[in-house]
């Protein structure tokens, strides 16, 4: 039996993975790949995706996401962590040990938990968003705003999460306009009228984005398509903000630990969950924050809760120093 099990290679995951090997407990960690629920658990997270991190400290300089995640690795993996490439399908979290499926079809046992299976960006679902991912593309305006000095930004979305992005975006774009597919925001009326009394905020209204434009390299316009009639035109810009909103890569844990009506892991105190021995870090439990250093912190707070959790486990017997 182990006495800790990592589910997660992003920030929080490695984070974890550091500091339970540190103290011993020889985790094994599982870095990802599609779970046969249908989530995509990626390697390494939605740092993967992200091309420059200028906001993670000690990285004056800046350092690009994947470099980010190798390091992080690559520490945790000088340790002692066990990196397994493979996924956790199926679980059994009805008693002690807790009882883990890998994608091989290996069934584990362990004292601990931590999942750390992140969070995926909703993106439009248009073919040339890829080809512009990172280069003008992105759904986080917090991680990237910062690169968009004295520009035009679109962002998508009509919910509280775009209106905040949005606000927040205003801090460098010369202007924002939100991109919404209907004549009236989702969003709280407190958010909306912000959002509205902005003067360097405008609305798209009724359109949908059908296409991303660039010249190969960057963004340059988007394409949009009235949803009343049908119609097209190209509006310049230099970004676009996907914020349509996240999904949790929870399936597997559905009817296994309570999880909230949005699907994130429902937290009890810091990192626990609703069942004992199962401990919860980074986007799979955080839908406010998003960031790779509060993924990292609550990797941190997890493995302690773990540590202390296994020392409990040794003093009364259940496990073996």
């Amino acid at each position: 039996m182990h006495k800790v099990v990592i589910i997660g290679s992003g920030p929080a995951g490695q984070t974890a993975a550091i500091y339970t090997a540190r103290a011993r407990l020889k985790p094994i960690l599982f870095e990802g790949g599609f779970l046969s629920s249908g989530d995509l658990m990626s390697s390494g997270g939605q740092l993967m995706i992200t091309t420059e991190v200028e906001n993670f400290p000690g990285f004056p300089e800046g350092v690009t996401g994947p470099e980010l995640v190798e390091r992080t690795r690559e520490q945790a993996k000088k340790f002692g962590t066990e990196h397994r490439e493979d996924v956790i399908d199926e679980v059994d979290l009805s008693g002690f040990p807790l009882r883990l499926k890998t994608g091989a079809g290996e069934w584990i046992e362990t004292a601990t938990l931590i999942v750390a299976t992140g969070a995926n960006a909703k993106w439009l679902g248009i073919p040339s968003e890829q080809q512009y991912m990172n280069r003008g593309l992105s759904a986080c305006a917090t991680c990237d705003g910062a690169f968009f000095k004295d520009v035009h930004v679109l962002v998508v979305g009509g919910g509280d999460t775009a209106m905040e992005e949005a606000q927040f975006l205003t801090r460098y774009a010369s202007h924002v306009t939100l991109v919404h597919r209907r004549d009236s925001f989702r969003a709280s009326k407190i958010m909306t009228d912000r959002a509205l009394a902005n003067p360097k905020i405008s609305v798209e209204w009724n359109a949908v984005i059908d296409e991303v434009l660039g010249d190969g390299k960057r963004v340059t316009a988007a394409r949009l398509r009235s949803t009343v009639d049908g119609s097209t035109k190209d509006l310049a810009c230099e970004g676009i903000f996907v914020a349509i909103g996240h999904s949790p890569n929870t399936s597997v844990f559905k009817g296994h630990i309570d999880l909230r009506a949005d699907g994130y892991i429902d937290l009890k105190g810091f990192t626990g969950t609703s069942v004992k021995g199962v401990f919860a870090a980074g986007d799979v439990a955080d839908s406010r924050y998003r960031q790779a250093i509060t993924a990292a912190g609550m990797g941190c707070m997890a493995a302690i809760d773990a540590e202390k959790l296994v020392e409990e486990y040794e003093a009364n017997g259940l496990l073996e120093h």
